[in-house]
């Protein structure tokens, strides 16, 4: 993680349109969601402006996360990591899948079909394009 101005304020962002949600919910009353949303970019946008202030005042928290993040060990794991939640997610959306189409809600069972097809081309397409990258 570098110190970055563009990645404050992107957080800065994220705590202001949360914010915006949050109220646009209360003066509108819309539907639980857009609060719920907006909670959720308030905390992120939070978080990730803790950590770029942390980053950029304390050395030691720094250089902690620049040697966590150049370790090829870490990336290793990361990648495992992405690759056994996207097998799990497959199947288990698979057996989902098959369970609604039992239960009757072949709508929704469409719906995660979809999905589940979505992230197959999209697996496909990555790996297209790093086969011919590597």
């Amino acid at each position: 993680m570098k110190y970055n101005r563009k990645n404050i304020f992107i957080s800065i962002f994220w705590v202001v349109l949360g914010v915006v949600l949050t109220v646009l919910n209360f003066i509108h009353d819309f539907d639980s969601y857009w609060s719920g949303l907006g909670t959720a970019f308030i905390v992120v946008g939070g978080i990730q402006l803790a950590r770029q202030m942390k980053y950029r005042k304390n050395p030691e928290y720094r250089e902690r996360v620049d040697t966590a993040n150049s370790d090829e060990r870490n990336r290793f794991i990361a990648g495992r990591a992405w690759a056994w939640a996207g097998y799990i997610y497959v199947m288990a959306g698979f057996i989902v899948i098959i369970v609604l189409q039992i239960a009757g809600l072949k709508e929704l069972s469409q719906t995660i079909g979809f999905t589940v097809c979505a992230l197959l081309i999209l697996y496909w397409v990555c790996y297209l394009y790093l086969s011919k990258k590597y």
